[in-house]
């Protein structure tokens, strides 16, 4: 793929691939009924796209395009992307209403911030209860509007070691596509990554600044012709 539209997605993840390795899921229950537990080979998988993407640029992009038509996933033609992303924009933005979700826009590129507090208790892993019926109406959204690339990326405060906070941004970015993989969506679409503390969004000098911080964004890039 030699669009424009492969090279910000290209972009999008390239800005980690000198820091990020390969996450992986590293849940804490066994039980096969939670809805935070997902199969561990699915996980896996889809941490290995996303290490290959951010190593090998648009060969892995081209891989991923080749694994989403095997699943049966087509590319837009190039002049329908904007219109497709507007509909789904607005979709999102009306589910997500009073969710605590955040939905903003980049060009072609859908994102979505899963604040810290609404999404997870502190310094936790596993994704609230109450939250699951909020994934629930983005994972619909996404059956829906399968033409996209879903990037699931973890972030934390500076607070701590970096080992820890890239450990907590894995696993909580690994909780969030785990969870989208087990309402449905399909895994070949996932680029899941753990940003650690290297991206704030606010000043880590405040209690205010470091709550936005740790978050979980999810980016959707549209899959062009």
């Amino acid at each position: 793929m030699k669009t424009q539209t492969i090279k910000l997605a290209v972009l999008g993840v390239c800005l980690t691939a000198f820091t990020v390795g390969c996450a992986s899921y590293t849940g804490q229950t066994n039980d096969p009924n939670d809805p935070n537990h997902t199969k561990r080979g699915a996980l896996i998988g889809a941490a290995i796209g996303a290490a290959a993407g951010l190593l090998s640029g648009d060969s892995a992009v081209e891989r991923r395009q080749h694994a989403m038509v095997g699943a049966g996933i087509g590319a837009l033609a190039g002049g329908s992307i904007g219109a497709y992303q507007d509909r789904q924009e607005a979709e999102l933005r009306r589910e997500t209403a009073g969710t605590g979700i955040d939905v903003s826009r980049d060009g072609d590129v859908i994102k979505l911030n899963l604040p810290d507090g609404v999404t997870f208790d502190f310094n936790k892993t596993d994704i609230k209860p109450q939250f699951y019926p909020a994934l629930n109406t983005i994972a619909g959204t996404l059956k829906d509007y399968r033409q996209t690339i879903v990037e699931v990326s973890g972030h934390t405060d500076s607070v701590g070691s970096d080992a820890v906070n890239q450990r907590i941004s894995e696993q909580r970015a690994n909780s969030v596509a785990g969870y989208l993989m087990g309402q449905g969506v399909q895994r070949e679409r996932f680029e899941i990554v753990g940003m650690g503390k290297r991206f704030p969004i606010a000043d880590n000098n405040t209690d205010y600044g470091r709550s936005l911080n740790r978050r979980v964004e999810i980016r959707l890039l549209p899959l062009g012709s």
